[in-house]
């Protein structure tokens, strides 16, 4: 299991000193919801605070655009580097061609399915893409509980890649109790906010949430 730390979960003004103390043995990914107050009710971070956690840390960016068109936002993150830029199903009518110049740039790209959007639907990106991110919370909306129903997504959308070098990521309500069962459902990949910032070093929460999955 990987793990990807939700910088939306952090206090803003304590963004730098966290960033510098998270160990990348631990922290696979960082997490940067992008939302823009249109596709999902909330605005949050940017493209320039994206960069500047970039120059912050070493640990990867998983990119996570939470927009309408974001055929129109795509670019900024390419210039970052980020190691994945997911889009959401439902935003685009272009998946094809967004998929293809996000590879194009040395990113992989990832899609995001809603809890109510079915799996089957990414059926026809499967040869464009490198991540199906489940959500397993609806998007937008900090504090949810785990959608129980995800479990059952993870796994078919395990199996209708199967065979292909596609990750399945997990957001949303992930945390000790429920890790191992994602675990189990086939996720290679999941964002957690509060499960690593709530209480404790970030870090050793990463390992613990980790052995709990193995």
């Amino acid at each position: 299991m990987k793990i990807s730390a939700s910088i939306l979960a952090t206090q803003i003004t304590q963004l730098s000193e966290k960033l510098k103390s998270f160990d990348p043995a631990a922290i696979d990914f960082m997490h940067i919801d992008v939302m823009d107050g249109n596709y999902v009710p909330q605005i949050s971070f940017g493209e320039a605070i994206t960069k500047e956690v970039s120059t912050q840390t070493s640990i990867p960016l998983d990119v996570h655009l939470m927009v309408s068109k974001p055929e129109d936002h795509f670019t900024k993150y390419l210039d970052l580097k980020s190691h994945f830029v997911t889009f959401h199903q439902e935003t685009t009518n272009f998946g094809v061609r967004l998929s293809e110049e996000i590879r194009k740039s040395g990113s992989k790209v990832g899609i995001s399915l809603n809890p109510m959007t079915p799996v089957s639907t990414v059926k026809h990106l499967l040869p464009y893409i490198d991540m199906i991110l489940i959500m397993t919370v609806d998007p937008g909306f900090y504090g949810q509980k785990f959608i129980q129903g995800g479990l059952d997504k993870i796994k078919e959308a395990k199996d209708i890649s199967s065979g292909r070098d596609i990750w399945i990521e997990v957001d949303g309500g992930v945390n000790e109790t429920n890790i191992a069962d994602i675990a189990r459902a086939g996720a290679d990949l999941c964002v957690v906010g509060a499960g690593l910032f709530k209480s404790g070093d970030p870090s050793e929460n990463a390992r613990k949430l980790k052995s709990l999955a193995s």
